[in-house]
Parts: structure tokens; C-alpha cells; sequence
């Protein structure tokens, strides 16, 4: 029996790949990777030139983008039957070899792969192999500290209502907000009523080609990729000394 072992890829140089991720992707005879339709998918991308000339390459291409609500109940009925269809071709192909699947950032931290590693349970050997986070290269990227001393991050979905965006941006100090895209204006809003504005960053395709960091009360909206993440850092609050 193979493995099916899922390798964070980290945030997208691929100079911030581990050692142990690198080796078994360049041993790997059978690679998986997510991808939208027509595209070649970001993952893959990171991968370029490190896949050895034989490998065979299994693209999972998802079968809805944003066609159609994410609270449209036909929605989850088709993700969760393409999941369950991967799950059983992955399941198969690792009773004969082992399998990588590809994963930006780290699997674990809303990887799409945790809805096969759920599928796969009992029905073949899996191993995840840690990556960077996405938002850590982000904030490297604006080359400040997220948070000191007894500081709280918060890790938000820009797709929140705008009222729980902005009560959280209020109760937090350092805040990582995630899935921006087409939601940067409603966040804008809300860290603006929260008074949080002018402390927050947005930064597209963080570590790659491509790279851009701007104060996000003077980024404009229009164009925000999906690779983006809206940053507001800690208020540097002092740890509390150890009685």
C-alpha cells in the first residue's frame, strides 16, 4: 500500500518550501493539485520545475468558482460530491503507490485538502507535512511585527458581515483577515467605523511574483486578486510580568 502525503507548499516562493516537502515532491511518480478551470493553478505554479519528467499529474479542477452563493444549499451538494469523487480516486491510486497532493500554505489552516484528509480516513495511509501559512509571509512581507507582548490575533473571512468585521476589528489587536477579493470594500468599511484603518496593510500574492504592500486606505479595490490578505497590526500591548 502507498501513502497519499499532502505537502504544504508555504505562502508561494518556492525558496520557502521545507526540505521535507521538497524531497517528496521531487521523488513523487503521482501529483495532485486543486486548480480552477482554465487555470494552471497556483500550487502547480509553486512547483514548476521540480516535478520529476515521468510523473503523472492529477489536476482537481473544482467544479463551481463563484457561479453560484456559497449559502446555495446546490452548492455544497457539488463540492461535497466532487470531494467524495477525489477521495475515491486518490484512495486507489494509493493502494499502488504513494500519492502528493499539493497544498499552498499549510494544510491544516484552511487547506482544501482537509476535505479529502476527512473523506480518506481508513481508507489509505495519509501524511501532512507542514507549511508556512500564507499570512506569515504576508507580514513578513510589510517587514513589521504582527503582534508584541500579550497581544491578540484575530483570524478573520473578509466574507463576515460587515457588523461582526468590524465588532471583532474593536475587540482585537493584531487582525489577519482572509478571503478579501471582492469583499475589500465591506472590510475597508468596517475596519474604518472600528477606527482600525490606518494601522491596516493589504498585501497581494505575498512572497510572489507580483508582490504588492499598500496601506489599504489607498489600495484600490477593484483588481484585489484572491492571493490577498488584510493585515491591521498589534497595538503592542506590554506582557504581563510573572508573579
Amino acid at each position: 500500500m502507498g501513502r497519499i502525503v499532502c505537502c504544504g507548499l508555504g505562502p508561494g516562493d518556492p525558496d520557502l518550501i521545507s526540505v521535507r516537502a521538497d524531497r517528496e515532491i521531487r521523488a513523487a511518480k503521482h501529483v495532485a493539485y486543486f486548480r480552477k478551470k482554465g487555470h494552471p493553478g497556483q500550487a502547480r505554479t509553486i512547483v514548476e520545475g521540480m516535478l520529476a519528467t515521468d510523473v503523472s499529474e492529477y489536476p482537481m479542477e473544482y467544479p463551481l468558482t463563484t457561479e453560484m452563493p456559497f449559502d446555495d444549499p446546490e452548492y455544497a451538494r457539488v463540492l461535497a460530491a466532487f470531494y467524495d469523487q477525489w477521495a475515491e480516486r486518490l484512495a486507489r491510486l494509493a493502494r499502488e503507490a504513494d500519492v502528493v497532493v499539493l497544498c499552498e500554505g499549510d494544510p491544516y489552516f484552511y487547506g482544501s485538502f482537509m476535505h479529502l484528509h476527512a473523506r480518506l480516513q481508513n481508507r489509505a495511509a495519509i501524511e501532512v507535512i507542514a507549511g508556512i501559512p500564507g499570512m506569515v509571509g504576508c507580514w513578513n512581507a510589510v517587514g513589521q511585527p504582527i503582534a508584541l507582548g500579550d497581544d491578540v490575533t484575530t483570524v478573520l473571512m473578509g466574507t463576515l458581515p460587515e457588523e461582526e468585521l468590524e465588532r471583532r476589528a474593536r475587540s482585537s489587536d493584531a487582525l489577519v483577515i482572509m478571503k478579501t477579493g471582492r469583499n475589500l470594500d465591506k472590510i475597508r468599511r468596517a475596519l474604518e467605523a472600528a477606527g482600525r484603518l490606518d494601522a491596516a496593510w493589504l498585501v497581494e500574492r505575498g512572497t510572489m511574483r507580483g508582490e504588492r504592500v499598500a496601506r489599504l486606505a489607498n489600495a484600490e479595490a477593484s483588481d484585489c486578486p484572491y492571493f490577498a490578505i488584510v493585515l491591521v497590526h498589534g497595538r503592542g500591548r506590554p506582557a504581563e510580568r510573572a508573579e
